[in-house]
């Protein structure tokens, strides 16, 4: 029996572990945000907001997702995958930190993009398999935590870096981070090996229980016979034929793009407006991000409890006014106090969005976690694509650009509220509701006839 292998197998572990991982994935990918505008000034370029959004373009091509989502359900191992993409994340930092001019900065972004592809896809849907249906929510927004943590610490820390040590400082540390992180890949063990050696972490054991004596016996604890596996287009057409599967994943690509259609224009206006350092710059983010710490894990627990029908809807309603108050350029309080509230709200989307595309794999037969998540990393990549292009072009060619971005940012969560209102959670609010006033409405006339 492997030594630890209750704890290394335990869904607690696995979502320290995939937590981890999403964390130094937005780690290495916004602690070059405030660098990139002001690297690129001092090289020379002009409309660096937009450049910059040319290599957030770059590094969310997601261009290996599919095939690592059929991948990881055609093949059983989940673990190894994942060891494979932190090695390709190291190795990418390591290229673009030396890269001799712009072309190779995008071609070692593109590569942190599958990297990133696999830490997203298989991270998740390894989550998934060890987590029991009623804590799936729960877990995922404790996993998201990780997604937080990664822009609270990136841009304060790669500003200083830059300041103090140059170009290279940032990515330095990105790259000690992902290697002790690489760590947790190896010790982690997959339902599917622990069931060999009796331990279920779907059946957890009683307290104070010990798990040889606790676990039911190896045979009684194997898994279901797998279907046989289906191709890339049997899959996305079971999905496209979900209403449910394809509001979550329009809901993804809207969230994609109002969490990071800002990003690139974000320090260049702070600069702009308030003179603001690189460096004070990640000093805003912190104060910015730091609220997001708290919204996964709260609209995790909401979920498990009470579904995803309202907290979805509700989130991305709080948020339209805070896109909007960050268009005033009076106080930097007042900006800094307005960029964390609608990141508060904006982020709490995500922990509903994953535990909705859960509940897709647990209904359609044949699609599995890693299905649901390779779509819903493509289309969270899609509108992460294209929200820092349009974000920066916006802000370059626009007299009023910062108002078009926010004003844009507000307009597309608005509509992300009508379409979960309509088609999120096994019981979406609008057909809910419709329901009640009729009801109503026939108990009432009811009542009339009889009187």
């Amino acid at each position: 029996m492997p030594l630890g292998l209750e704890w290394r197998a335990s869904y607690w572990f696995t979502t320290l572990v995939v937590g981890s991982g999403i964390a130094i994935d937005l780690l290495v990918y916004s602690i070059i945000i405030p660098v990139i505008p002001f690297q690129l000034e001092q090289l020379g370029y002009d409309g660096v907001s937009g450049l910059a959004g040319w290599l957030l373009f770059a590094y969310t091509s997601h261009i290996a997702t599919f095939p690592i989502a059929v991948l990881s359900e055609r093949y059983s191992s989940r673990r190894w995958p994942l060891i494979l993409g932190f090695v390709m994340l190291i190795a990418s930092q390591i290229m673009f930190m030396e890269a001799p001019n712009y072309a190779v900065m995008c071609i070692a972004r593109v590569l942190q993009g599958i990297s990133s592809s696999i830490v997203w896809v298989v991270g998740l849907a390894l989550l998934c398999d060890c987590t029991p249906e009623k804590l799936i929510g729960q877990q995922l927004g404790l996993a998201m935590v990780g997604f937080s943590i990664g822009l609270v610490l990136g841009p304060p820390i790669g500003g200083a870096l830059y300041e103090r040590f140059g170009f290279r400082g940032p990515f330095v540390f990105g790259i000690i981070f992902s290697v002790a992180d690489l760590i947790g890949r190896f010790v982690i063990i997959e339902r599917a090996e622990s069931i060999k050696w009796g331990v279920d972490p779907l059946v957890p054991n009683p307290p104070g229980g010990d798990a040889e004596k606790d676990a039911p016996p190896a045979e009684e604890n194997t898994e279901e016979p797998k279907a046989k596996p289906l191709s890339f287009i049997a899959v996305m057409g079971k999905l496209i034929r979900s209403p449910r599967a394809v509001a979550a994943f329009l809901l993804t690509l809207l969230y994609g793009r109002v969490n990071f259609v800002q990003e690139p224009s974000i320090p260049v206006h702070l600069q702009t407006v308030w003179n603001l350092t690189s460096e004070k710059v990640g000093i805003v983010f912190i104060a910015a991000v730091v609220p997001t710490l708290f919204s996964g894990p709260l609209t995790g627990w909401i979920v498990d409890r009470w579904g995803t029908e309202w907290i979805t809807p509700l989130c991305l309603i709080l948020a339209v006014p805070w896109f909007v108050a960050m268009s005033i350029e009076s106080k930097l309080g007042l900006f800094i106090a307005a960029f964390g509230l609608s990141s508060f709200f904006g982020s709490g989307v995500l922990p509903p969005l994953t535990a909705e595309l859960a509940a897709v794999a647990r209904g359609i037969e044949g699609v599995g976690y890693g299905h649901v998540y390779g779509a819903f990393n493509a289309a969270f990549g899609a509108g992460s694509t294209i929200g820092p292009v349009i974000g920066g072009q916006l802000y370059d060619h626009l007299e009023n650009g910062w108002q078009a971005v926010v004003y844009l940012a507000a307009g597309m969560a608005a509509l992300g509220a009508l379409i979960s209102i309509y088609s999120t959670g096994d019981d979406p609010l609008l057909k809910a509701t419709w329901r009640r006033i009729r009801r109503r409405s026939s108990l009432a006339s009811g009542s009339d006839a009889t009187s």
